[in-house]
């Protein structure tokens, strides 16, 4: 049995910006002239006789070190990699079996390891060869002491540069306890120049950076200045790739004016804006980040139009709503002027329902008009209703300070099971207002969202008068990097003297995914015959942790809580559903997978919703 023990990876020098990196995950195969400068055969080898007289040799390795450093040594050491090679001879093994201690120490020190001891043990009574490949890691290396600095403008414009600094300090990602490693320091020092590019310094450069290593002592401490550079300021728009439409399509979807302070969130949002129109298939923003263009710095649009026609088919199944086929076709532009139409239909099992829709493209004013006509049918909770709705609506683009206004003409049919059915109608005139302060519109991670409706049934042109209120509150708040509370609370009242003569899809049922965890979809509300009826009050609160394991995946834990009623008094007994679930981050916002148990209806439930609410 043969034995070789190796030292530790040598210490990094004193002042060293990067430490070792793993080996090239890319070595080459061994040189057929190197495969063969072996001389006599060895034990263990195979019978098997090469031109050159030497015979192969052949070895298996086994590998005794923790699961994350087993998975870099298998794809970075040549000893690992070439146990196949088919020319390997006892010469060629020897050689690359002492690389291999270097190699197996620097793949420990470039995941916080940098008193790795590695030792090869051969075993050639065996066949093939026995080897065994054993690191101990000894302790991880712990941060020890942050330098930050930055230099430049930003350090005395205040409120902007200043706030951004203390920004990029407090989302620092080594703080000191954690465990150093050079990918984790790449990413720290990465993400303070994109935390300070993206709020008004695109210039920012890193002056200096240092990890100085110390293996002995097991810690490191880390010296990163940053440039700053000066604050940008928003120039004029130029769209680049237009062939069917004219800019202003594009241009009055933005809100950013020349001279507006430079914010990378504010211009990803009008791309995302862009983006979903339909008219076009990708769409890039960037600024020009020459400091001589600060103060008024040219934003270069690039699109990428799209067909005018699609046409979309699909099948899905909801925790709502149950199983699902859709159908939708799209004309983004029928007029040559970039008027849309929409045809969407869909049969669910407790809905089904059409629509026609015409949207315009919006004006200097960055307002879009919309108009459209519904007819829809449910059977939920033995209550079947059937609505028409024929109305239109105008919205202003900037979705973070958002106004929006319609007027809609609503018939429908309320027939629950074993009580009377009720026929109405209603000219509804609304007004909502969106105020949106989190750090992404999308999946935000701190910060508050409020929205408040409030609209009417005209009398005279409806079975009623009557007047309708909502107020809507969410809240993100990162307790840690790991940990995350969000809650919600959100009401509503029709102001009449009964829900007699109110389009049902005017009243209040709750309920569901997005609601009140651990109950069937709308099946809080008033009880009428052997169905559950909307009713005019609504009430619901959501509190919410969420542990994070990843930047994508995370473990939440729960309370909802909710009722409907058409009196005030009647919301009580609250109904309460509380369990767990998995949390995804996705382009499209946060994906839910929750198990619920609901107090009133005794039941476990499964729910999966995508998105925010509103």
């Amino acid at each position: 049995m043969l034995t070789t023990q190796a030292l530790a990876a040598p210490d990094p020098p004193a002042g060293n910006a990067d430490v070792p990196a793993a080996p090239a995950a890319t070595s080459p195969a061994p040189p057929p002239d190197a495969a063969r400068a072996g001389a006599a055969a060895a034990p263990g080898a195979t019978d098997a006789t090469r031109e050159d007289g030497q015979r192969q040799f052949r070895y298996q390795v086994t590998i005794d070190a923790p699961a994350p450093l087993v998975a870099l040594i298998e794809g970075h050491v040549a000893l690992v990699r070439w146990q196949s090679f088919e020319d390997m001879t006892r010469t060629l093994f020897d050689r690359i079996a002492r690389e291999a201690v270097t190699e197996s120490n620097q793949a420990a020190a470039s995941l916080g390891w940098f008193s790795a001891h590695t030792d090869i043990v051969v075993d050639t009574s065996s066949s093939p060869v026995a080897v065994t490949l054993r690191v101990d890691t000894g302790p991880p290396t712990r941060i020890a002491n942050v330098a930050l600095d930055v230099t430049g403008p930003a350090t005395t414009d205040a409120p902007v540069g200043t706030a951004a600094i203390r920004a990029l300090r407090a989302d620092w990602l080594l703080p000191t306890g954690e465990t150093f490693t050079q990918a984790n320091w790449d990413a720290a020092k990465s993400g303070a120049v994109e935390r300070l590019s993206r709020n008004g310094y695109p210039a920012v450069t890193i002056a200096h950076s240092e990890a100085y290593v110390d293996p002995d002592a097991q810690t490191a401490d880390l010296t990163l200045a940053l440039a700053s550079g000066p604050l940008f300021h928003f120039g004029d728009i130029k769209v680049v790739g237009l062939q069917r439409y004219p800019a202003w399509i594009v241009e009055n979807f933005s809100t950013l004016k020349p001279g507006e302070r430079y914010d990378a969130t504010r211009l990803d949002e009008v791309v995302r804006r862009v983006a979903a129109t339909g008219y076009f298939s990708s769409v890039h923003a960037t600024i020009d980040t020459d400091p001589a263009t600060a103060d008024a710095s040219p934003i270069t649009v690039q699109v990428l139009e799209a067909p005018t026609r699609t046409v979309e088919f699909g099948v899905g199944y909801s925790t709502d709503t149950q199983f699902r086929a859709n159908a939708n076709y799209r004309n983004v532009d029928i007029d040559g002027n970039g008027l849309q139409f929409t045809a969407d239909m869909r049969l669910e099992q407790l809905l089904q329902s059409g629509s026609l829709m015409l949207v315009w493209p919006p004006g200097s004013s960055h307002w879009v008009n919309s108009a459209q006509a519904q007819i829809e049918r449910t059977d939920i909770e033995n209550l079947v209703t059937q609505t028409a709705v024929v109305g239109a609506r105008r919205t202003m683009v900037d979705q973070r300070d958002n106004w929006a206004y319609g007027a809609a003409m609503y018939f429908d049919d309320e027939r629950p099971e074993g009580a009377p059915s009720d026929i109405s109608h209603a000219l509804y005139v609304d007004a909502v207002r969106t105020w949106r302060r989190t750090d992404e519109l999308v999946a935000p991670t701190r910060g508050y969202n409020v929205q408040l409706q409030a609209g009417g049934g005209i009398p005279g042109a409806s079975t009623r008068g009557f007047g309708r209120v909502i107020a809507q509150w969410a809240w993100w708040h990162p307790i840690n990097r790991d940990w995350e509370w969000t809650a919600r609370a959100e009401g509503g009242a029709v102001l009449a003297p009964s829900r007699d003569g109110i389009p049902s899809a005017l009243l209040f049922r709750t309920g569901g995914d997005t609601t009140v965890r651990g109950y069937a979809y709308q099946s809080l509300g008033v009880k009428s015959g052997d169905a559950i009826v909307p009713g005019r009050y609504y009430a619901v609160a959501s509190t919410e942790v969420t542990r994070w394991f990843s930047p994508l995946w995370g473990i939440a834990t729960f309370v909802d809580a909710g009722n409907a009623a058409d009196e005030l008094h009647d919301l009580a007994p609250v109904a309460v559903g509380a369990g767990f679930g998995v949390r995804l981050r996705t382009p499209i916002g946060p994906f839910r997978i929750d198990v619920a148990y609901g107090d009133l209806s005794h039941s476990v439930r499964l729910h999966m919703s995508v998105g925010l609410s509103f």
